[in-house]
């Protein structure tokens, strides 16, 4: 029997829970700036002025940022609640339950987010898309949670860094669903699956964003040192990429 509505429901529920957490934290909405030095730090809860000068990521940034979009602390963390709700639903019901059926749940999951991930930098870099995420030039929760939104389904394209529609967004999630359903999952599943799946997959994929908008704890964290992650959506004003 195919995924029922509930587990469609709790899987809906957990990401809004998880959005709706993130966007909640207290202190995330102080604005901060460059120093002169290229770091960031904590000035003023008022809103800051925009700086919108953009810079394309050499290639060894985005490099860098695709070994942690794909192998870092969300996809595994996302991976394991994932697994624990299809475990809680035994979905599929193939797998069984346990800690081998978990094993396996989890270790789904986590291959539908590099197969994802690495499709959507190849095709970006294909497209000369830069899918790279940004954190907002605004303050404020709201509107930085627009922007952690807007930014699942939009990239950056040219010299100016203007945001465009980005097909390799939109497919990315819907081609790791396809894998697993073609490629580990039982026989019955079949390519309308693979579509709800890819869903939800698009789904996490704006958790994602918003965990990198909310989750910044300062310019020396790991976090910063592993992503880019800069406020004003570029490299530092006068860098070379």
């Amino acid at each position: 029997m195919k995924e029922t509505l509930s587990v469609k429901m709790s899987r809906c529920v957990v990401a809004l829970l998880v959005m709706a957490g993130l966007a909640g934290l207290p202190s995330l909405a102080k604005a901060q700036t460059l120093t002169e030095s290229g770091d960031y730090s904590v000035v003023s809860t008022l809103p800051m002025p925009l700086d919108l000068t953009y810079a394309r990521p050499p290639q060894g940034t985005k490099l860098r940022n695709y070994f942690f979009d794909a192998f870092g602390p969300y996809p595994i963390v996302g991976s394991a609640v994932i697994a624990g709700i299809d475990q809680a639903d035994a979905s599929p019901p193939e797998w069984k339950l346990g800690a081998e059926g978990y094993g396996r749940r989890f270790a789904s999951n986590y291959g539908i987010a590099a197969v994802s991930t690495t499709t959507r930098y190849a095709l970006a870099e294909a497209l000369k898309e830069d899918t790279l995420y940004y954190r907002c030039e605004c303050t404020g929760v709201f509107p930085r949670f627009k922007h952690a939104v807007i930014a699942t389904l939009t990239a950056r394209r040219g010299e100016d860094g203007h945001r465009v529609f980005s097909i390799p967004s939109l497919l990315a999630p819907y081609v790791g669903a396809m894998t697993a359903v073609h490629g580990w999952y039982p026989s019955r599943y079949d390519a309308e699956d693979g579509f709800r799946m890819g869903s939800y997959s698009l789904l996490e994929s704006m958790g994602q964003n918003l965990a990198l908008e909310f989750l910044y704890s300062g310019p020396h964290s790991l976090l910063t040192r592993m992503h880019l992650n800069n406020r004003h959506g570029a490299l530092n004003q006068g860098t070379t990429p």
